[in-house]
């Protein structure tokens, strides 16, 4: 139990140093992304409003059709891609990447890379 509480407590320092630099602004907004064992879902903030703008996760169904696992590279980059279209139709281009406290591999950067196939400048 004492080994989880520190893992977490890592995590969490990881957390805040990210987003000490990062700040969404009405004409760029944050995407955060969030990656458990299971899923990998991402969100476009407007941090001086406080409100999620567009949303997509592995959780939908659209973005699940089609996918042999939720948990890897290819669900991540189908989410990123989905993101940016909503982000699109919402009238985003521009947002700031926030990992959120992951490392910048793996899904979470196939969800980056996704977002950018999708037409998001990060």
């Amino acid at each position: 139990m004492k080994k989880q509480k520190l893992i977490a407590a890592q995590k969490l320092r990881r957390q805040r140093r990210v987003r000490r630099s990062l700040r969404g602004t009405p004409e760029r907004p944050r995407l955060s992304v969030h990656r458990s064992g299971k899923h990998i879902s991402a969100q476009i903030i407007d941090d001086e409003t406080g409100k999620t703008l567009v949303s997509a996760s592995t959780m939908q169904k659209t973005v699940r059709d089609g996918l042999k696992s939720t948990s890897d590279k290819a669900a991540a980059t189908k989410v990123g891609k989905a993101l940016a279209e909503l982000a699109k139709s919402a009238g985003i281009a521009k947002v700031c990447f926030d990992r959120g406290g992951f490392r910048y591999h793996g899904r979470v950067a196939a969800l980056a890379d996704g977002a950018r196939e999708g037409g998001l400048e990060l």
